[in-house]
């Protein structure tokens, strides 16, 4: 083992509790090696049967993977351990958060109108006006809004609809390279992703085709602004996209349309197209504030009852105080016009410093959103060598599954003033890499 951990128990629930408070305490990190199956039967006392049993459902619950000869290994993102980005060292510009400038954010003021006291919020869930908000907001885009409910922030909802849905062992088709969030969460829920390659303008159809193929039970994309690629859907993309997935009536298909009012660029919905299983979800957290855990979503009937059956039997509803607060800011004309202008701040932004790169021969992907993603060689070497020049960009490792490496570098509060510093600084950094490992 590559801890001095010792694994304890003469059953299988033992031995499994056992592994997974060594990984929730730290003792067992990810990565770390679990012994052989016969191996640890022979130091517990136990037979083979026992220990594969207790491996069996710590993989089923996203604790561990199974690489196999490489044995049996605590996951990168394991479910009883939160992963967290590496804290940023002082005195270096952040560019690898992923966070909208908190300059052209709103104030956030909470309403006072709602008075204290019991409500039936579960016959109730969702306030009326901020529903007829949404359908209005939604189906402006194309989005159809028969069907449409409310969640604590886009990966809650995600994570319900899958949890509902699916069943562990089952597989997703998962953007690579995608949101590492989501890349941890769908190990968490016991289920298996199945990488799908994305490009400028999304998913790339023969990736996904061979995902179909593969029999995923779920697929879970962005339309634009796709972190960390920055891809969009075109019509054409969007078209080949769903051509596929009317010919996959069992599966359903998740629409993350995360940065939606500030992505820069049109959305190419598959909602609508006559897919049987879909849910298209949007969060306000990039444009309205990152404090405020809500989203909203259109989706099939069966998906809705599905989600909110569940809903009430965990939270119930999501707060009225936050509904109002969300209303509030949707419906206010000084805040539609600071999104408006965010929106257009991003671009600038992302495309300066895009430019600045190509100018120095350094390719990048960013058509949208407030991220670029640069590919590299050496992530590592990328992360550290900018670091020593005042830069903290994002190292690539916690967003692939099988694509090549590279690094993500968010652009929402760089100034066009200071890309082509950072640019030039890339160059040097990427200079002194190829010198060091041979051009």
């Amino acid at each position: 083992m590559a801890t001095q951990y010792e694994i304890s128990g003469t059953t299988a629930k033992g031995i499994a509790a056992s592994v997974e408070r060594g990984v929730a305490g730290g003792a067992l990190p990810p990565g770390a090696a679990l012994p052989p199956v016969r191996r640890l039967a022979d130091e517990l006392g136990v037979s083979p049967g026992t220990v594969a049993t207790a491996y069996k459902e710590l993989r089923r619950r996203g604790i561990v993977v199974t690489r196999g000869r490489g044995g049996t290994v605590v996951a990168s993102a394991p479910a009883v351990a939160s992963r967290r980005p590496p804290k940023v060292p002082a005195g270096v510009r952040d560019l690898a958060g992923g966070h909208p400038d908190p300059a052209l954010l709103p104030g956030l003021v909470p309403p006072s109108r709602l008075s204290p006291g019991a409500r039936a919020h579960r016959s109730a869930p969702r306030l009326a006006r901020l529903e007829e908000a949404v359908r209005d907001w939604l189906g402006a885009d194309g989005v159809p809004v028969e069907y449409v409910t409310f969640a604590h922030g886009a990966l809650d909802l995600i994570g319900r609809v899958l949890s509902v849905e699916l069943r562990p062992g089952d597989s997703v088709a998962m953007e690579d390279p995608g949101y590492h969030h989501l890349l941890d969460l769908v190990p968490a829920l016991g289920l298996r992703m199945v990488p799908v390659a994305v490009d400028d303008e999304g998913m790339r159809p023969e990736a996904l085709r061979a995902a179909l193929r593969a029999g995923v039970r779920a697929v879970v994309f962005s339309p634009r602004a796709q972190n960390p690629y920055g891809g969009c859907f075109s019509q054409a993309r969007r078209d080949a996209l769903v051509a596929m997935l009317r010919d996959a009536s069992d599966v359903l298909v998740v629409e993350n349309d995360h940065a939606s009012e500030v992505a820069d660029a049109a959305l190419h919905t598959v909602a609508g197209a006559g897919l049987s299983r879909w849910v298209h979800v949007r969060t306000v957290s990039k444009f309205l504030g990152t404090d405020l855990r809500w989203a909203a979503a259109a989706c099939d009937p069966v998906t809705l009852a599905r989600h909110d059956g569940r809903l009430l039997l965990t939270s119930g509803w999501v707060s009225h105080l936050l509904q109002e607060t969300v209303h509030g800011l949707m419906t206010d004309e000084d805040t539609r016009a600071l999104v408006a202008r965010a929106r257009e701040t991003y671009a600038l932004r992302r495309t300066t410093l895009a430019g600045e790169l190509a100018v120095r021969g350094i390719a990048s992907h960013a058509a949208s959103g407030m991220n670029l993603w640069v590919p590299v060689r050496d992530e590592s070497a990328a992360v550290n060598g900018l670091r020593s020049y005042g830069w903290w960009v994002a190292a690539g490792a916690r967003f692939r599954l099988a694509s090549a490496p590279g690094v993500r570098i968010t652009a929402a509060d760089l100034e066009p003033a200071e890309a082509g510093r950072l640019a030039s600084d890339f160059a040097t950094v990427l200079g002194e890499s190829e010198a060091t490992y041979g051009g």
